[in-house]
C-alpha cells in the first residue's frame, strides 16, 4: 500500500470523509486513509462523515501500521494543481505559472506567464466567460483569486499583480528589493485592501517589500524631499561664501 502513495507528494487525491476527531478530518482513499489535520483546513470549512474532499498530498510516510498521509486545502500548490486540472495549456506547457500568494479561503493572487506570443496566459487561465477560474473558485468555497500577468520587469509585476488596483507608477530600489507604489487617491484603500491583505498578496507574490502611497502622499513626500534637499544645499552655499 505504502508503494502505492510513495512519492506522491503535491498530487491531488479525492476520497470521502470517514470521520472527525478533535478536527482532525479522516478521508478514506483506496486501501488506506489521510488525515487532513485543522492547520491545513480552509478556514470555516466543515466536514461530515459522507462528504468527498479533494486535497493535495503534502506528506507520506512509512510507519509499522501502513501509509500515513497527510493531506492540505490551504497549500500554494493545492491552489496550482487545480489550475492544471482546468488549463489545459498550463497542462501542455505553453503557459507557466510563475509564482502563487494565497490567504486560504479568502483571496489568493497566481502569476502567469506565456511561452507563445499568441497565447494570452491570463485570458488562458480565467477560461471563456471565467469558466475556468469559476472552477477552481468553487472547489476553494469561494477563495478570490486574480489571476495577474507575470513580467520580468519587478516595477511592470508590481503594477500587475496590485489588481484589481491601477498603480500610476512603481518606483523601486533593486538592492534593497523594495518598490514605493503610487495610487490615485480614490484607489488607495482598494491597493491596499481590508486589513492590508491585498498589500501583502502583492509582497507575497513578487518577493518585494511594498509600499502603497497615494498621489496626494507623495506630493507631501517629494515637497518635504525638495525641501530638505535644496536646503541642504543652501547652507553648503552658504559656507563657500563665507
Amino acid at each position: 500500500i505504502y508503494e502505492m502513495y510513495a512519492g506522491r507528494e503535491g498530487d491531488i487525491i479525492t476520497g470521502t470523509v470517514q470521520r472527525v476527531e478533535q478536527r482532525h478530518v479522516y478521508i478514506e482513499l483506496v486501501k488506506t486513509e489521510a488525515v487532513l489535520p485543522p492547520t491545513e483546513q480552509i478556514p470555516g470549512e466543515r466536514y461530515r462523515p459522507g462528504d468527498r474532499v479533494r486535497a493535495y498530498i503534502l506528506e507520506v510516510r512509512k510507519t509499522p501500521k501502513g501509509p500515513q498521509i497527510t493531506v492540505s486545502r490551504t497549500h500554494p500548490g493545492f491552489l496550482r494543481r487545480l489550475f492544471e486540472i482546468e488549463v489545459p495549456e498550463l497542462q501542455e506547457g505553453l503557459v507557466e505559472m510563475k509564482a502563487v500568494a494565497r490567504e486560504p479561503g479568502i483571496r489568493s493572487k497566481i502569476a502567469v506567464y506565456s511561452r507563445d506570443p499568441n497565447v494570452d496566459p491570463v485570458g488562458a487561465c480565467v477560461g471563456p466567460k471565467g469558466t475556468r477560474v469559476q472552477a477552481v473558485v468553487n472547489e476553494l468555497r469561494n477563495e478570490k483569486i486574480d489571476v495577474v500577468r507575470w513580467d520580468p520587469d519587478p516595477s511592470r509585476f508590481i503594477a500587475e499583480a496590485l489588481s484589481p488596483a491601477k498603480a500610476v507608477a512603481v518606483e523601486v530600489w533593486e538592492e534593497e528589493k523594495i518598490a514605493r507604489v503610487i495610487v490615485p487617491d480614490n484607489q488607495l484603500s482598494l491597493a491596499i485592501g481590508k486589513e492590508g491583505q491585498n498589500a501583502r498578496l502583492v509582497a507575497k507574490l513578487t518577493g518585494w517589500k511594498i509600499d502603497i502611497k497615494s498621489e496626494s502622499q507623495m506630493e507631501e513626500i517629494y515637497a518635504r524631499e525638495y525641501a530638505a534637499f535644496y536646503g541642504e544645499q543652501e547652507r553648503e552655499e552658504g559656507f563657500v561664501e563665507r
